[in-house]
């Protein structure tokens, strides 16, 4: 089931990698639109303006993230506690599940807008 989770995030990393390359008009403000949610995954893209950062937020499940446009991203803990990743356009990473109890929010260090397909997996199995 894991190998199939992860053949379908792949197959769709390219097609949103062919569309993002298409797009000349990069979104100016955060936000995350969904694309896709079923019993197995949700899909959403997000789009973070440099300096205006995601809501305190949580994720049960681990998750795929492909950086349409990269940056340098700091997730920062509710406690306090921050890692910075730096993500490279066209490239795939894994974000396991929140501890329990824990909340994070996303911030944009960098001066564009990142925007990534996050492929969040529902059922571990």
């Amino acid at each position: 089931m894991m190998r199939s989770i992860i053949c379908v995030a792949g197959g769709l990393a390219v097609l949103m990698i062919a569309f993002a390359a298409r797009s000349s008009d990069p979104p100016a403000s955060t936000q995350r639109m969904p694309q896709l949610e079923n019993s197995h995954v949700k899909v959403w893209k997000s789009t973070i303006a440099p300096n205006a950062p995601l809501p305190l937020h949580r994720h049960d499940h681990g998750r795929v993230i492909v950086a349409l446009q990269g940056g340098t991203m700091k997730i920062e803990d509710q406690s306090g506690a921050s890692e910075t990743h730096v993500w490279e356009d066209g490239k795939a990473y894994w974000l396991p599940a929140n501890p329990p109890n824990t909340m994070h929010r996303d911030v944009n260090v960098g001066d564009r807008p990142i925007e990534v397909m996050v492929v969040e997996v529902e059922d571990d199995k």
